[in-house]
């Protein structure tokens, strides 16, 4: 039987997850931005090898908050532990630990034996692997430790290699061309997102919020796809709109290339922008977006 196995990736916001599941998979899976707590779901994202198949599911950053949009990501981390085979723990070596850090230890105390500790970042000029290694070793000394760096996929062979000694015999649960199970209308709207907040991260760090209206798909193959970008207060529609509508322009030309990239079709997008003052509070929203 080859080795199978679902892989939780789990640290704090920035710590690097996202990068390093689109360099493991080779392709993009789970949106990029600077701005932490970016991801908002459980991503998945497939690699399939001679040895057999890991699907890494990204999680939203571990964040230590009581507001209820914070809370919401961290059941969502919670919950994604409990539905896995095995953990990845990645830890930012550019960081000194910290409070989110010790709250992560000790979530994973006794997990150790089906984790994997990937100390990212270590082509950073203020990498400090070494003071990693220290926090690191007296709490989970039964945890694989391995420095990476995603951005620049060094070691990544090791440990998808080690990954693969942890993992159970078990099938292939997805095809092996396969990288990712995302629904096209989710990754579209989190391609969206990541433009959005590429353009207004100094404004509108987490105010946006992308929401899927309706798509259709003409004779020719095209597929037209509608989405509100949300934003909290009627102050912030200007920054997002820009001026002569220029930012929301570039949003969507932008995102439009990028999905060139992942369909074999062309997407065209209509994009609307929706004040929204408690989509962060309110649950029925939260639970369209989160899951």
């Amino acid at each position: 039987m080859p080795k199978s196995a679902f892989v939780a990736i789990i640290g704090r916001p920035s710590a690097g997850k996202s990068t390093l599941l689109n360099a493991l998979c080779g392709a993009k899976v789970s949106i990029v931005s600077s701005v932490p707590q970016t991801t908002r779901n459980a991503i998945r994202g497939i690699v399939s090898r001679p040895e057999g198949q890991l699907i890494f599911v990204d999680t939203p950053g571990y964040h230590l908050s009581d507001k209820k949009f914070n809370l919401k990501l961290r059941d969502l981390v919670m919950q994604s532990l409990s539905d896995v085979d095995l953990i990845l723990y990645v830890i930012d070596a550019t960081r000194e630990p910290g409070k989110e850090e010790e709250a992560i230890v000790e979530l994973l105390s006794k997990e150790a034996p089906r984790t994997v500790i990937a100390i990212n970042k270590i082509d950073h000029p203020d990498a400090k692997p070494l003071l990693v290694e220290e926090f690191i070793i007296p709490r989970m000394p039964e945890a694989k430790r391995i420095t990476i760096s995603a951005a620049q996929k060094t070691n990544l062979a090791a440990l998808l290699e080690q990954l693969f000694l942890l993992a159970p015999e078990g099938p292939l649960w997805y095809p092996e061309e396969i990288y990712t199970d995302q629904e096209p209308v989710f990754r579209i709207g989190e391609i969206i997102r990541e433009k959005a907040i590429l353009h207004t991260r100094d404004e509108l760090p987490h105010a946006i919020a992308v929401e899927y209206r309706e798509s259709t798909k003409r004779a020719d193959g095209v597929l037209f796809a509608r989405f509100d970008i949300l934003v909290e207060r009627d102050s912030q529609k200007p920054i997002l709109i820009g001026r002569q509508g220029s930012v929301i322009k570039r949003i969507r030309e932008e995102a439009e290339a990028d999905l060139k990239e992942l369909f074999d079709y062309p997407v065209k997008l209509q994009l609307q922008v929706v004040v929204d003052p408690d989509w962060r509070r309110n649950e029925e929203t939260l639970s369209r977006m989160i899951f």
